[in-house]
């Protein structure tokens, strides 16, 4: 038996509350090295109080191999207490019949003297709702459409800046390029929305900013005169509202634009201006040598985002920018029913203010939607007391490398697949935030050099996963980019440049996602390998239960099913490459 592979933490990912009855515990074991696992758990307190019951430990009840990965397998139980609090430990038994106790104390022997000690086990002192990782609801059912708002559409050519260029969306922008798009625009375009079946829109930054992406903020309170006014904003999240479209904004509170009064203010008084310690600057007068390139500069004396002088770092754990944020965070919900922010750059600011961001806006909001912007292990942000949830690039980094790359293997897919379901509690793998493409990323259909069959393979295999899925503008339509700028070019209106058929496919994807929404984000998930390139799935709920089998191969596939949901490129049950195929079990 590998010793050194057995893990377990309380209250983390591997001992938690699902909800304010149920307690969740995990397992790590060694791959393929341990044959059963029992958990022994009740009351701690009975053992030393109720001498004429039998102790739990005599109750031992077996857990369930959830999932694997390369090195590790997972075990999982859920569990009740009617006195809310909890003592446990495992029985473990290896391939060759040897088992183990593991307790708080590590391993100890399975004795009276042990096992009727309540300080031997891992404990949950007391189950506690306030403790319990808040999951809203509507999220799970939601298909989010993100929505860079200079190139959606443009509504209103009145409040187009100098220099607008006319509406193609075969233009390849340049970074400085404007086309006018603005909030008229996505209000007038949002019954294509509902047609096309999404229930979510994520917008890229509306606020006041000298840039077309607005990442650069100038004024958080303020709607950025080229997108429109708070007035018709107002209108366009009551319209939203009105269709069953939820809204998420993006807050950028990282760093500001340079063209912020308060940035200004430090700029013209150095270190006397009253929002010197809003920064994080090491030399006043604050400078920086110009580049060819404008965005970047290695030698600033402030903290900046990237190497960008133009965006100077904010200092979040300064009392008075943490109250000037919450305020905008505030604002928005209060003043226009938001119903989520995306945190921009949300792993370079303190935790310490992020727990105050989810107490201020789930006190207006109890069902607010919180999600970071984080490329990488997120654990820290999501013990419930934080984030809802993250942008799950790493999740989707890895289908992308399987189907797409051809980096990996299908079963190195998997083990990253699950090692990352392993890393969060179950109620944030229901929120996580999949995007295959996105403002930062070159388009799905670019990174799959235009073969349409592979890029429904790959967005079908996304929408069965835990979590929930997005799609970048324009996706619906089949459009194209490289990185940024080129993927946020003019969202293609030109019905003649329209894919339909692939607008046909994404309705049908999104409102297949929709119908078995619970049980695609509630469900158990169980991996299959057919053959080599030939990868399946079965997600589970109750007595729900479908698969989806995947052929990233070569060579047609023999196959028969029935009772198919959705499926490309299967015909005379064979699965042609880049094919796919979900059916009802």
């Amino acid at each position: 038996m590998n010793l050194a592979a057995i893990y377990h933490r309380p209250e983390s990912e591997m001992a938690y509350l699902y909800d304010e009855e149920t307690m969740h515990i995990r397992l790590r074991t060694a791959r393929a090295d341990i044959a059963a696992v029992s958990l022994i758990a009740g009351d701690p307190y009975s053992l030393r109080s109720l001498p004429q019951v039998e102790p739990f430990y005599k109750r031992p009840v077996p857990m369930q191999l959830i999932l694997s990965d390369a090195q590790f397998d997972y075990w999982q139980i859920s569990v009740t207490e009617p006195k809310r609090r909890l003592g446990y430990a495992f029985f473990i038994t290896d391939t060759a019949g040897e088992t183990v106790l593991y307790t708080d104390k590590g391993f100890v022997p399975a004795t009276d003297a042990w096992l009727m000690d309540m300080n031997t086990y891992f404990r949950m002192p007391f189950f506690q709702t306030i403790d319990a990782f808040h999951a809203p609801e509507w999220v799970k059912q939601t298909v989010w459409y993100q929505i860079f708002p200079e190139r959606f559409a443009n509504g209103d050519v009145s409040n187009d800046p100098v220099g607008t260029k006319s509406w193609r969306s075969t233009d390849h922008p340049g970074r400085q390029d404007y086309y006018g798009g603005d909030l008229q625009g996505i209000l007038d375009h949002l019954d294509h929305l509902v047609t096309l079946g999404v229930n979510g829109i994520y917008l890229n930054p509306i606020f006041k900013a000298p840039s077309n992406h607005k990442y650069d903020t100038q004024d958080y309170l303020e709607i950025d005169p080229d997108f429109g006014d708070k007035a018709l904003f107002k209108a366009f999240v009551t319209a939203a509202h009105a269709r069953g479209i939820r809204v998420m904004l993006d807050a950028v509170f990282n760093h500001m634009g340079d063209t912020a009064p308060e940035w200004q203010d430090v700029m013209t008084h150095g270190a006397d201006s009253k929002y010197a310690q809003w920064f994080h600057i090491h030399e006043f007068p604050v400078t920086y040598t110009a580049t060819d390139n404008f965005e970047f500069a290695a030698d600033a004396t402030y903290d900046t985002f990237d190497y960008t002088p133009h965006m100077p770092k904010l200092n979040t754990a300064n009392p008075e920018v943490q109250a000037y944020l919450l305020n905008i965070a505030t604002y928005w919900i209060r003043e226009f029913d938001i119903d989520a922010w995306r945190l921009d750059v949300a792993n370079e600011i303190s935790h310490h203010f992020w727990k105050q961001f989810k107490q201020a806006t789930t006190a207006l909001k109890p069902d607010f939607y919180i999600l970071g912007e984080i490329w990488h292990n997120s654990q820290a942000w999501l013990h419930g007391d934080e984030f809802s949830a993250v942008m799950n690039y790493t999740y989707t980094g890895a289908i992308l490398d399987y189907f797409i790359h051809h980096k990996i293997t299908a079963t190195a897919m998997m083990d990253r697949l699950n090692q990352q379901l392993m890393r969060y509690r179950d109620q944030t793998n229901q929120m996580m935030f999949n995007a295959l493409d996105s403002h930062d990323t070159p388009r799905i259909k670019t990174l799959a050099g235009d073969d349409m069959d592979l890029v429904q393979q790959v967005l079908a295999f996304t929408f069965v996963q835990p979590g929930v899925p997005s799609i970048y503008y324009g996706t619906e339509y089949g459009m194209t980019g490289e990185n940024d700028p080129d993927d946020r070019k003019p969202m293609v209106w030109e019905p003649a440049l329209q894919d339909q058929a692939m607008f046909a496919f994404m309705q049908r994807l999104i409102s297949f996602r929709r119908e078995q929404a619970p049980l695609l984000s509630e469900g158990t998930l169980t991996w299959h390998i057919i053959k080599t390139d030939v990868v399946a799935l079965t997600r589970t709920l109750g007595q729900q239960q479908l698969t989806a089998v995947f052929n990233a191969g070569t060579q047609a596939e023999p196959l028969a099913v029935t009772n198919v949901l959705l499926a490309n490129q299967y015909e005379s049950q064979h699965l042609a490459p880049h094919g796919f195929v979900i059916y009802q079990n």
